[in-house]
């Protein structure tokens, strides 16, 4: 919204000190965005009214091009000083009254007007248009000054308004009432404390004959519908000056008087009209929604297929304009209408937004009508217009009034006295409530409750259908008063004991896993059923027991992921696609786990605080929602270099990495075989604590690499984290400064026996002097005999309070060994 500071200045008595600095600050201080502040005294040197004396036409170029001798000004001598002006535009003739930049003036983007040769003539000067000068965005033509206004070599600047202002502010979507002068300046008042005179209060002469019949078919789609006629317009009749600059300078163009004074009517007082000719009408008119097949051609002369939901104004003919959007080419006005038909209504916004977008129509009256239009205004703005048609146009004032509908009236909010106070922690001088919701038009009524509490009730304004609860009240006197009036005070910590033990946890595990390489990522929460089918899962597995999104980002995404493999799995193809090869990802977050018969989310509305009962229902409509861990692997797990071969990952990587995991979190975790998707059946180890699986880990299936696109023996492990016991005890670790024993042993067991049962198995029987076990090689062969292997494993035996004995180290060790004998027939190999 561009609106130039003499025009808001002409509805309130602002102090003579007063700049458009002053006014956008006032606007910032109560909540509206200034984007710019714009001061048209941007031209230096001469800047003259000039009267065209001559044209000459040039035709010898490829375009028309004239060479005009202009009057601006007398010479000493007192005859006219005449100059010759090269210009292509065609909207002046001779005698016409222009503005003239003479050589060494200086125009808006330091553009120099010197004295040149052109077109073969010597031009000395430039005649400007209204943009050249910086009031508008017109280029189309020559800026032409009313006949009489001035004299050839005037000063221009005063002449044109060059010392004023334009304000360019960003009006939210919830201050409708301010795309217009009558609600900025209303603001200005409140923000200043300076008198408003409201345009809105003109008098309306009382007339109850109805100018045309109307009938209102959809109440809703139309609140209030007024027309008033003008006759004897007379269609060459010019704008007057003032009206086309306050145009120009608001980013509108002058097109004729008619439609000038409709636009002019919507900038003063927020009400949009529109103008029939009234002779192309035919019979009453009805306001409707549209019928299905029924088109409009409307004035950008594009025909319309209308849409049932749009609103439109028929007559005896069919549809003649698009509700609040755009009127229709057989009805426009034209340069022989003499009979004008002045509109002005109330339409439901939704209906005037969706047929905005629908048809792809933005204009200044549906901005102002999808964000709501004071209904009360409707009589005042088609009074307006019509004085201007006659003491601009000579026309006349028909009789009668068309003037129907119901506007719904706003409805009275009642709130303690002292709750802008309490919000804002502020105690506000008494009477500021009452006061500022008078500035901004409600009624007030104050009052005392039975416990005596003192209340206020607002009825509010028209022109504010947003306010309807008590907190909209409070936003209002806490913005009038100044939010910088606020203290800022940083609240007190309540005390508490930090971090849950939970949450210790989890960031034990993802410092953990960082520090062995991983990197963690936050994958996309949803999936489809394509990556459930890629993973291999079975039509039974309960991972494909999901819960959908009802609006989902992707319609190919819309269930709630049951694993986090399938997240990574996303991720490490994104990196792939990017050129990364080597990768190893880890995730922390929660997946959805429904019961087989999870009940269904009931439906709760939003009149009123749902009942116990429901409250209970919507709880046991959410499913279980486990925080897992997992980590995806792929590529090189060591790089190659100068130091040695790399590596690639395998499964052993996958399952250390729910060793740090369960070691980060204190638990202890138990290996063994198992066989999941996507996991390959050969490579994929059973996690558990005691006998409960807690998760899996290993390489992923050929089938599942190949079908995501993933690199050879690409690796994974899930783990279920709340289902790791969660220790209150945090023992220190004790350190002992004595020297180790250093052995190593190989086991010969059957194949089958798990490499971790037999370092449990050593752990147990080595005892307190045992401090690790750690398995680093597997053989099997000739050696050790057919369907045996042999374990090798290093034994660090320590005493915390002394030094180790060699022979205390050796009984340890043997104890290890016959631990493992026992439980599981190994043998100590020779």
């Amino acid at each position: 919204m561009r609106i130039p500071v003499s025009w808001l200045a002409e509805h309130l008595e602002l102090p003579e000190e007063t700049t458009a600095e002053t006014l956008a600050e006032a606007f910032v201080r109560i909540g509206l965005e200034v984007e710019e502040v714009a001061h048209l005294t941007q031209v230096r040197g001469p800047l003259v009214a000039g009267r065209v004396a001559e044209i000459e036409e040039l035709t010898e170029f490829k375009k028309p091009i004239r060479f005009c001798q202009v009057e601006v000004g007398e010479t000493e001598t007192g005859e006219q000083r005449v100059q010759g002006i090269i210009c292509g535009a065609r909207n002046f003739q001779e005698g016409d009254l222009v503005v003239v930049a003479l050589p060494g003036a200086v125009l808006p983007g330091d553009f120099e007007i010197t004295s040149r040769k052109t077109y073969g003539k010597v031009s000395e000067g430039m005649i400007c248009s209204a943009k050249e000068l910086g009031i508008g965005e017109d280029h189309d033509g020559i800026l032409v000054l009313p006949s009489g206004s001035a004299d050839p070599g005037d000063d221009a600047v005063e002449l044109v308004g060059l010392e004023d202002s334009i304000i360019e502010l960003s009006i939210t979507p919830d201050r409708g009432y301010c795309f217009s002068v009558r609600g900025l300046a209303r603001e200005l008042s409140n923000a200043l404390d300076v008198p408003f005179g409201d345009p809105g209060t003109r008098p309306v002469p009382a007339d109850d004959r109805p100018s045309r019949r109307v009938e209102l078919r959809d109440p809703s789609a139309c609140r209030r519908f007024v027309l008033r006629r003008v006759t004897g317009v007379d269609p060459t009749a010019p704008s007057p000056w003032w009206l086309r600059r306050r145009l120009a300078l608001a980013g509108i163009r002058s097109i004729s008087l008619a439609v000038d004074v409709t636009n002019y009517v919507m900038l003063e007082l927020g009400q949009p009209l529109h103008a029939f000719d009234t002779t192309k009408l035919t019979g009453d008119l009805v306001v409707r929604r549209a019928e299905q097949g029924e088109k409009l051609t409307t004035l950008d002369g594009l025909s319309r297929e209308l849409d049932p939901d749009d609103i439109v104004i028929a007559d005896e003919s069919g549809p003649v304009s698009l509700a609040g959007v755009m009127g229709g080419e057989s009805t426009e006005i034209s340069h022989n209408t003499h009979d004008v038909l002045l509109e002005a209504a109330n339409w439901d916004p939704a209906s005037i937004a969706r047929a905005i977008r629908r048809h792809k129509l933005p204009s200044e009256a549906g901005k102002r009508f999808e964000r709501s239009v004071d209904p009360a205004i409707a009589a005042v703005a088609t009074e307006l217009a019509a004085q201007l048609l006659v003491r601009y146009g000579d026309g006349t004032i028909a009789p009668g009034r068309t003037d129907v509908g119901e506007p719904k009236q706003p409805q009275p909010v009642t709130m303690p006295l002292a709750l802008p106070d309490k919000i804002a922690g502020v105690s506000y001088e008494r009477g500021v409530t009452a006061r500022r919701l008078s500035q901004i038009g409600c009624r007030i009524e104050v009052g005392t409750s039975d416990t005596g509490v003192g209340l206020v009730t607002a009825t509010p304004p028209t022109w504010r259908p947003d306010l309807k609860q008590p907190y909209d009240l409070v936003e209002e006197v806490l913005r009038l008063e100044g939010y910088h009036t606020i203290p800022s005070v940083l609240p007190a910590a309540p005390s508490g004991r930090g971090l849950t033990d939970l949450q210790r946890r989890e960031r034990a595990v993802s410092r953990a896993l960082a520090a062995e390489g991983y990197v963690e990522v936050l994958p996309f929460p949803f999936v489809g059923t394509a990556m459930l089918d890629a993973f291999g899962l079975a039509e039974d597995d309960p991972r494909r027991r999901t819960m959908s999104v009802l609006n989902a980002l992707e319609s190919d995404r819309a269930l709630l992921t049951t694993t986090l493999l399938t997240g990574l799995a996303e991720t490490l193809q994104r990196n792939i696609s990017r050129g990364q090869r080597d990768l190893a990802l880890f995730h922390i977050g929660q997946i959805v786990q429904p019961a087989e018969n999870q009940p269904a989310v009931p439906e709760v509305g939003v009149d009123g605080r749902p009942t116990d009962e429901q409250i209970a229902a919507l709880h046991a409509s959410l499913p279980a929602q486990p925080t897992h861990v997992a980590v995806m692997l792929g590529g090189q797990r060591e790089q190659a270099g100068w130091w040695g071969k790399g590596r690639e990952v395998s499964w052993a990587d996958a399952v250390q990495a729910a060793r740090v995991v369960a070691a980060a979190a204190g638990a202890e975790l138990n290996m063994a075989a198992g066989e999941l998707a996507p996991w390959h059946p050969g490579r994929c180890a059973q996690l558990k604590v005691g006998e409960t699986v807690v998760g899996h880990a290993g390489e992923l299936h050929p089938k599942v690499v190949e079908a995501l696109g993933l690199p050879k023996r690409t690796c994974a492990m899930e783990l279920d984290l709340d289902a790791l016991p969660l220790s209150d005890r945090r023992p220190a670790p004790q350190i002992s400064a004595y020297p180790p024993v250093l052995m190593d042993i190989a086991l010969v067991v059957d194949d089958g026996v798990a490499a971790a049962d037999v370092v449990d198995a050593v752990r147990t029987g080595g005892g307190e002097l045992l401090e690790d076990v750690r398995l680093f090689d597997v053989y099997a062969g000739e050696q050790v005999g057919e369907g045996k292997k042999s374990l090798a494993l290093a034994l660090r035996f320590r005493a915390s309070d002394r030094t180790l004995k060699q022979e205390e180290a050796t009984e340890a060790r043997d104890a290890a060994v016959r631990a493992a004998t026992e439980r599981l027939g190994a043998s100590l190999r020779a």
